[in-house]
């Protein structure tokens, strides 16, 4: 999430927080205990995971880097990182990159964009030396995108951002130790913020999504902040528009349904609207509700339409994370990344086929919302149009006006509202689903009413983890059981709110996760660089990815990045012997935009270390992680 959208709270619902939902179990679950252990019986799991749970502890054969602040990725003993695609460099054939930021528009449109975040490797006919890669690009720093900066703001400026945005997708090939990028590719192409995009699903072609530009409402151009990713079973990508809102300028007055998505007159400072009008809210009030949805992408078919998939809901999607039911129907988890903001699944109507080859699957279907209990349980409520509160005469007037108001859907049933619900990621073994809620600095603040009550950590500056089991171990389920995994923090600080309960190496604002193929827990943190290396954050050092084992919570630190980075996106080969991870942002200022006068002011990476690439200014990129000896990433030693 870009930290622009930081200081955001657009939901204004005082139904119990998941904060005071977490401090009233804990106060249960001790009560319990207590009692128990005065009448010799303590309650099974008050104090441990359940038995059920278990899947025996998973290996970390590797020696933890110590955190850094260095302007440098950092790995353990034995690990190599290679620079494989950065912002500037052609999808295939075509411009190089100019590190006095002189390429055009149309130049950028054939390059890496911005910002890197979620990933995924395509292996080519099964192999793990040869495939595709699909990688978003989030967002933009105009301070480094432009020769000049902001100064002047011109149409040619405003088209090279559209074309930093959205992403790529590039053929990859490992001969011998190092990974390179296949150019000529018949795969490589870019997909920015003006590609046409389909529409489809329930919200297709509905009244709220026409516009003077499509009045069918079936054809949106562009995609914009393309957070974290998902994986259908049949091979297609699912890219997720996150922070929207910030590209559209509402009126002096914005309405409430603008007021609900964060849309307002201020902007997030990028300034499209002034040479593009569809980012002109109060002129085309509709094209808005056109973004903030997952899109699907076929990777194998280069002259596919990219698709936005509307019956999983529009709001401010951090990732897609799709699994199977028992019965083989689709569920996709979903994470509304804002402050007091809610946690989704997908369910669809049938069951999936093998070989089957089409998205249509995510057509149809049902969208849920999550409510936490205090007594350790919750369930899915269904977000279907006739339900009680999702009806005409409380304002939605069909299905399609519930999923483009997906959030105004979800207050009526009183959600439970989350710390910025982040990355989620299914368990291999054991369906446990995991999602990190990386940080709320606001609970308890005046802005939100009432959440100061019973609240243990009414400031959640280091955020946490949660994980559920559903009902059954069946992925569809309507109810689940949950606990919180871990809570950032760090033990030497005196504030008991903000010491945490982490069990090895110390992390803050988890963001990232991914399970392997080993079933160890992958986090990568986000810390804003508005608060990177401050008093409560001085120990953390620069953003980082570390290992957890799911039974025991051990956590082991695996990678330090660079200086103002986010390091988020993961993947790997299907023999787990290459790791593919995304810097994202190096160098950002606390700003987020950098002064084009002093490019290098924060960090030079990646050329500061890897001279070969040039020290211009700091760029996003993907770099391709191995051990030395060959073995399987996380395992050698």
């Amino acid at each position: 999430m870009n930290d622009l959208d930081d200081e955001l709270v657009s939901n204004p619902q005082t139904t119990p927080s998941f904060g005071e939902i977490v401090d009233r179990r804990r106060r249960s679950l001790l009560a319990g205990a207590m009692a128990g252990i005065v009448s010799g019986i303590v309650p099974f799991g008050a104090f441990a995971a359940p038995a059920a749970r278990r899947a025996g502890v998973v290996a970390m054969d590797f020696s933890a880097v110590a955190a850094s602040s260095a302007d440098e990725v950092r790995l353990p003993p034995g690990y190599v990182a290679q620079p494989l695609f950065a912002w500037g460099d052609p999808v295939g054939d075509g411009p190089a990159f100019k590190h006095d930021a002189t390429n055009t528009a149309a130049e950028q449109a054939l390059q890496a964009g911005m910002h890197h975040d979620g990933l995924h490797f395509f292996p080519l006919d099964g192999s793990s030396s040869h495939g595709l890669l699909c990688i978003n690009h989030e967002y933009t720093d105009d301070g480094l995108l432009h020769a000049g900066g902001m100064s002047p703001w011109t149409a040619e400026k405003v088209a090279k951002a559209k074309a930093a945005h959205g992403v790529s997708i590039i053929e990859v090939r490992r001969t011998g130790d190092e990974w390179r990028i296949v150019r000529p590719s018949r795969f490589a192409r870019r997909i920015t913020a003006d590609t046409p995009i389909a529409i489809a699903g329930p919200a297709a072609g509905s009244a709220g999504l026409r516009t003077v530009d499509d009045p069918l409402g079936r054809l949106v151009l562009g995609t914009l902040n393309n957070c974290a990713m998902g994986v259908n079973p049949w091979g297609t990508y699912l890219t997720c528009e996150e922070n929207f809102n910030g590209y559209f300028k509402a009126g002096v007055l914005p309405t409430a349904d603008e007021k609900r998505y964060g849309i307002t007159a201020r902007t997030a400072g990028y300034r499209w609207h002034e040479h593009d009008q569809r980012f002109d809210a109060e002129r085309r009030p509709n094209e808005p509700n056109r973004f903030g949805w997952v899109v699907e992408i076929d990777p194998m078919r280069p002259d596919s339409f990219p698709v936005k998939r509307t019956a999983l809901g529009r709001f401010k999607h951090e990732g897609a994370f799709v699994t199977l039911a028992r019965d083989r129907r689709i569920v996709v988890y979903m994470g509304d990344d804002e402050r007091f903001e809610y946690i989704y699944k997908f369910v669809s109507s049938r069951p999936y086929s093998k070989g089957e080859t089409t998205g249509g699957l995510l057509d149809d279907g049902t969208l849920y919302v999550a409510r936490f209990a205090e007594s350790g349980g919750g369930r899915w409520l269904p977000l279907r149009h006739g339900l009680p509160g999702l009806t005409a005469a409380n304002g939605f007037a069909d299905q399609a006006d519930v999923l483009i108001r997906t959030r105004q859907a979800a207050d009526v049933v009183r959600a439970t509202r989350m710390d910025r619900p982040e990355w989620i990621a299914v368990h291999p073994r054991t369906g446990e689903v995991y999602c990190a809620l990386t940080n709320n600095a606001k609970r308890g603040s005046s802005e939100v009413p009432g959440l100061n009550a019973a609240n243990r950590r009414p400031e959640n500056l280091f955020g946490h983890i949660v994980r559920w089991r559903e009902a059954g171990g069946n992925a569809a389920a309507e109810s689940f059981s949950w606990e919180v995994f871990i809570e950032c923090g760090d033990p030497s600080l005196a504030n008991e709110n903000l010491r945490g309960n982490i069990k090895g190496d110390l992390f803050a604002s988890p963001d990232g996760l991914w399970f392997d193929r080993g079933g160890r827990l992958w986090i990568q943190t986000d810390v804003s660089t508005s608060v990177l290396g401050d008093r409560n954050h001085a120990n953390f050092g620069n953003n980082q990815m570390l290992v957890a084992d799911p039974d025991s919570g051990q956590v082991r630190r695996f990678l330090t990045g660079p200086r103002g980075c986010e390091v988020t996106g993961i993947t790997a080969t299907p023999d787990g012997k290459t790791l593919f991870v995304n810097i994202q942002h190096p160098g950002e200022s606390p700003s987020e935009r950098a002064n084009p006068d002093q490019p290098t002011a924060i960090s030079s990476w990646p050329g500061g270390q890897f001279p070969a690439l040039g020290t211009g200014r700091p760029r996003s990129a993907t770099i391709a992680i191995r051990h030395i000896g060959g073995g399987t990433i996380g395992e050698a030693g």
